[in-house]
């Protein structure tokens, strides 16, 4: 039976600027056999299928999967990828430009345990100008959605590790990377850690 990868998302908002219309993903992963990475994005739909292991250090190999629907459409052919010895990340291309942001990224009002808030990458909507930036430099040199050759984590010269610093954090691997689908935002329960969701959502079912 296949596990659950840790999958953690931040996003951002423009009603103007679609490059800066996006949602960052990033599968915490180690060690992913790039030869068996089945990842598929549809205008509504994210999936993915990887094995990981490795023998060298240790790792038992295992089978990793998980999908969902997206709360609102992307545009697959404008979102990019990279794959690393530590996660495989996504910066996905929201398709309607929109100065608000999304109250969760999953279509169902639903909580799934793998599923978090990237806080190391999460900024308020009023912040957003003073991160352009960093995001911008963090997603230099990123594959789009063709060819999945290539996805080292050297690109062109640009160390991705270090990009992704550049944007708060190397992926998730932070203490602060905790949270949910939801957004963060106003009601949560008292034991959760990090600002609170948008909107309470019903545990998923088994």
């Amino acid at each position: 039976m296949s596990k659950h990868p840790e999958v953690l998302w931040a996003q951002r908002s423009s009603e103007t600027d679609e490059k800066k219309n996006i949602l960052y993903v990033t599968v915490n992963l180690p060690d992913i056999k790039p030869e068996t990475l089945d990842y598929q994005l549809t205008p509504t739909h994210i999936s993915l299928k990887a094995k990981s292991g490795n023998a060298d250090k240790g790792l038992e190999e295992h089978e990793y999967a998980f999908e969902f629907d997206l709360f609102d459409e992307v545009a697959p052919e404008e979102s990019l990828k990279s794959l690393t010895s530590r996660h495989f990340v996504l910066v996905l291309r929201k398709k309607e430009k929109k100065a608000d942001f999304w109250p969760r990224i999953t279509k169902e009002k639903v909580k799934f345990p793998w599923l978090k808030t990237d806080f190391s990458k999460w900024v308020d909507e009023d912040e957003q100008e003073e991160k352009a930036a960093e995001d911008d430099l963090g997603m230099a040199g990123m594959d789009g959605m063709g060819d999945m050759g290539g996805m080292g984590g050297g690109m062109g010269g640009m160390d991705f590790e270090q990009m992704m610093k550049s944007m708060g954090g190397a992926g998730g691997f932070e203490p602060s990377a905790s949270g949910s689908s939801d957004a963060p935002g106003e009601d949560e329960d008292e034991d959760d850690d990090g600002p609170p969701p948008l909107e309470e959502a019903e545990p998923a079912k088994a």
